[in-house]
């Protein structure tokens, strides 16, 4: 272990299976929730969406956290985002089926799949052609400034509770399309995320941290009563905000409002981040050594409160080659049991495999410069770098814009 990081050469340890809540995973290597921005208008997955899984799925990874799916239009964070419902419930069920048969084919372990049910709150941008169509638990004076915004862009207490129940019906889909699993997405500021820094809301939603994190609480609780057996109800969760009280959930230095949800919510299984990628991206995807050091210190820092609950580490990417040492020694030395990987999946799909077998490609790795997700922003998410299919989207991108 150096100054700031466990790191370890005996990336064997990353092999072993592991058993949590009757699943197991093949392996502690994890492909994290990378939205591409290409479904279609009506939210299922489109061309390149079955791309990037069927490239996923030869990759190795013992867990593939599906990506952003609303539960409903007017959450999509934009209008290209996926969205289950009734009507798309076959072409979700042909994506999952298609991973399977294509890990299967390349003779890699059959991944356990668990989709991400999104509220994209503030950052709710369904239609095309048009800008946020905010859904806010609260105005904040960080975000909005000067500049609140109106009334109605406010959730009511009511439309949370309503909205509670879409998480019975996401849940239903998501086992009939075939995944193993939901997770009720509280993290990155999005809806659920910000109801945790709601100190200053009126009403059953706000103020104290029962009322906080009483829709997160109502959503877990209505996924798992129609889970079947075996059916995995976790959550991808913000421990840190990176922004300071009241405008922000926990801080780096207590972060005992985080574990108590854990802990009340019976969860086995977590996913942990911080920040939020709008405003302070740099937490979350670290662009220093620092950050990475933030990220596994406040992991352990859960891990370490909560024993019997699996917990799975994020943000390795800025090491590159040298985030297969990082990955090992954070299995090795119990600062987490599971390690995910984001940008680096878009880039490197096959990063898991070649860990386990001959080794770190470095040709391959993910560079860290952003492009990614400026893709994404104006056309469909990739890697610029290693990917010849986004390199000829952004390249359209910025001579669109005259660039």
């Amino acid at each position: 272990m150096n100054k700031y990081l466990p790191l370890s050469d005996n990336t064997p340890v990353l092999a072993r299976p592991l058993t949590v809540g009757g699943t197991t995973y093949a392996n502690r290597l994890v492909i994290q929730p990378m939205e591409g921005a290409d479904g279609t208008a009506e939210g299922a997955p489109d061309t390149l969406c079955i791309r990037r899984y069927e490239r996923f799925a030869t990759g190795g990874a013992g867990l593939i956290w599906f990506e952003a799916v609303a539960v409903s239009h007017e959450s999509r964070a934009n209008p290209r985002q996926l969205w289950l419902h009734e009507k798309n419930t076959d072409d979700f069920a042909r994506l999952v089926e298609k991973i399977r048969t294509t890990a299967q084919r390349e003779g890699q372990p059959d991944p356990v799949i668990i989709m991400q049910a999104t509220h994209s709150g503030r950052y709710s941008k369904p239609q095309p052609g048009v800008g946020f169509i905010p859904i806010v638990a609260y105005n904040n004076r960080l975000y909005e400034g000067d500049n609140p915004l109106p009334p109605e862009r406010i959730i009511t207490d009511d439309a949370l509770q309503a909205l509670e129940e879409t998480y019975t019906d996401i849940t239903r889909l998501a086992m009939r399309c075939g995944f193993d699993g939901i997770d009720v997405k509280a993290c990155h500021r999005y809806l659920n995320s910000e109801l945790f820094s709601a100190f200053e809301r009126p009403g059953r939603y706000g103020g104290s941290l029962e009322n906080r994190m009483r829709f997160f609480k109502n959503a877990t609780d209505n996924a798992r009563a129609v889970a079947t057996p075996g059916f995995i109800v976790t959550s991808r969760m913000n421990i840190y905000d990176g922004v300071p009280h009241p405008h922000g959930f926990a801080s780096e230095d207590d972060l005992s409002e985080p574990i108590h949800i854990i802990k009340s919510l019976n969860f086995d299984l977590i996913n942990i981040t911080m920040g939020n990628p709008y405003f302070n991206p740099e937490v979350n995807r670290p662009t220093h050594i620092d950050g990475v050091e933030r990220m596994y210190r406040l992991t352990k820092v859960v891990k370490d409160a909560l024993p019997g609950v699996a917990v799975i580490a994020s943000a390795p990417t800025f090491l590159r080659e040298e985030s297969a040492r990082l990955c090992a020694g954070a299995v090795e030395s119990g600062y987490a049991d599971m390690v995910g990987f984001g940008r680096m999946a878009f880039a490197y799909p096959t990063f898991a495999r070649d860990i386990l077998g001959s080794g770190f490609d470095k040709k391959q790795t993910c560079i860290t410069c952003g492009k990614c997700s400026e893709l994404m922003r104006g056309s469909r998410a990739g890697c610029v770098v290693r990917d010849k299919v986004y390199a000829d989207l952004y390249r359209q991108m910025m001579a669109e814009r005259g660039q």
